[in-house]
């Protein structure tokens, strides 16, 4: 008989199609929970996690994860034990990225190369030791085709020398003149602007939890603490 075989596969349909939802109002629920403890977070800033209970929890770049009660919250990295991957860190990389390019490169200072094979983002500070070391090999960097995309961290902090630094560098017709004349310790005079991007960059950098510069943010979202040189760097690179 046909009826009982097409009542069959109708329930089946039917149970294919509840799942989803199901799991759907669940998620719902545990993001309103979620949030009800941590007002300061969006719905787009919750996700399950790879783990069934926790909940993947974005602040910045930082992750947490939280129990679909809101209740317990966890602080570090899962791993796949198969795979041997850090999944955490996986999307680490990918928020970076948005993060970086949310900001966009009009608030950047770029140094380019004839031919593009990679683009770096460094978070630099102009008093930094290794940062001036870094950018005196800028055209080594760029003759290996690195893009070289500087955001600005004053290790320092707000309202001190190497932030006002950075403001004047910004400040000036010639960015990138004014970038290399100040990491060379020149004193770079210009007139004030209006509103620089050093505090955006200054936090952003602080989200992604850098304490040391320069810090290089490859163009896979890795973040490469200290300086490394042009060869070593384009080696590196070209291995990823």
């Amino acid at each position: 008989m046909a009826f009982p075989r097409l009542l069959a596969v109708s329930l089946l349909f039917v149970f294919a199609m509840v799942g989803p939802v199901l799991a759907d109002e669940q998620d719902n629920v545990a993001r309103q929970k979620i949030m009800a403890r941590f007002p300061e977070l969006s719905p787009v800033n919750i996700r399950p996690s790879p783990v069934p209970g926790l909940y993947e929890v974005r602040l910045g770049a930082q992750i947490s994860y939280v129990s679909a009660d809101g209740v317990y919250m966890l602080r570090g990295d899962i791993f796949d034990t198969e795979s041997e991957e850090n999944l955490t860190e996986m999307r680490r990389t990918k928020m970076r990225l948005e993060a970086i390019e949310e900001i966009g490169e009009s608030s950047m200072i770029i140094f380019e190369p004839a031919e593009i094979k990679h683009t770096i983002t460094v978070f630099t500070d102009i008093d930094c030791g290794y940062c001036r070391k870094l950018h005196s090999e800028i055209d080594s960097y760029n003759e290996r085709g690195i893009r070289v995309r500087y955001m600005f961290y004053p290790r320092s902090g707000p309202q001190t020398e190497s932030w006002f630094k950075a403001e004047n560098v910004w400040c000036s017709e010639d960015r990138n003149t004014a970038l290399t004349q100040a990491k060379a310790g020149f004193d770079v005079q210009a007139e004030i602007c209006g509103a620089t991007p050093v505090a955006q960059h200054y936090k952003l950098g602080k989200s992604f939890g850098i304490q040391g510069t320069p810090a290089i943010v490859a163009d896979t979202g890795e973040l490469i603490g200290g300086y490394v040189s042009p060869r070593e760097l384009a080696d590196y690179l070209e291995e990823e």
